[in-house]
Order: C-alpha cells, then structure tokens, then sequence
C-alpha cells in the first residue's frame, strides 16, 4: 500500500492525501489546524435542530407517523388537522385441511374407518393486506399493512379511530 499507484495520470492519485494535504484545504486533516468546522472533533455543545426540541410520535401505521401536529408520510408532511382517514380491508381467511390430517387419515382408514374423522380437522390462515389511506392539505397517501390474523382489520380501525380524533 505504501507503493504509487502506477495507473494515476496528472490530475487522479490513488490513496489518502500525503501528510499535510487535506480534502482540498491545506492542512486540513482530522484533528489538524485549520480544519473545517463539523468535521473531526466533536463539538463542545448540544446541537438542537432549528425546529426546537424533538417531537414523539403519538401513532405509527405502516410508513405514516402520526405527530402532534403534523402527518409525516415518506411524500412529505401533512397538516394534523382536517386529515381524512379510511381503510380498506383487503384480506382473506382460508380454511383448508392440513396435510398431517390428511396422511392420518390414510394410515388410520386401513385399520378402521375412524381415521376419516382426521378429515375433519381444519387449519385457517389469514393473508392479504389493510390499505390505509390518508389525506390532508391537498396531499393524498397511502400505504399497505400486513393482515396477520382475522382481528388486524380491527386493530387498524381502533388506531384510525385514534387518528380521526386527533384530526378534529
């Protein structure tokens, strides 16, 4: 590593500056006189952003956060106020017979016809998705939240419910 690069012409060279050289200024390294202010050591006072202190988020649904007064969507903020919530449920539950059922059912018909009440055995499964919906200020976003079970679409609608609080 310590050898030249023997591919750089003039004006590209490979590696670290040489001791002394920094990013474009003089002598200014990590740590070095002279260096940028933000760069290399950190400062001695707290930093707080120009919007005052932080604020937490009241409710989370898929992408959108919910502030005290604000919407934050990855399209950009939202006023709080005047926001039009609404789902859409878009799942399903499936009821089918699991395949142990069914191997029991095979092995136990030969002995005795007990083994077809294996058949009766079901297994449900929820897949699909919860399409939740927000607009506010002319600005209209959506996002798509996962169905875990038959009791997801009332979770989401109890924290829409929330929201549609918050917005009046």
């Amino acid at each position: 590593m310590s050898e030249p690069n023997p591919y750089a012409d003039g004006e590209y060279t490979w590696g670290p500056p040489p001791p002394g050289a920094g990013y474009g200024f003089p002598g200014a390294g990590y740590g070095q006189p002279g260096a940028v202010p933000g760069h290399g050591h950190p400062q001695q006072f707290p930093v707080v952003p120009a919007g005052g202190p932080p604020r937490v988020p009241l409710l989370s649904l898929g992408d959108i956060t919910v502030l005290p007064d604000t919407i934050v969507t990855p399209a950009g903020p939202m006023p709080l106020k005047g926001a039009v919530w609404s789902a859409t449920d878009m799942s399903r539950t499936e009821e089918r017979i699991p395949q142990h059922a069914i191997v029991l059912a095979v092995v136990f018909a030969v002995f005795c016809l007990l083994g077809l009440l294996f058949l009766l055995m079901k297994e449900r499964h929820t897949v699909g998705w919860i399409q939740v919906t927000v607009t506010s200020g002319g600005r209209h976003h959506s996002t798509l939240i996962p169905a875990t079970g038959p009791e997801s679409f009332h979770v989401v609608m109890g924290q829409i419910n929330y929201a549609r609080s918050l917005s009046l």
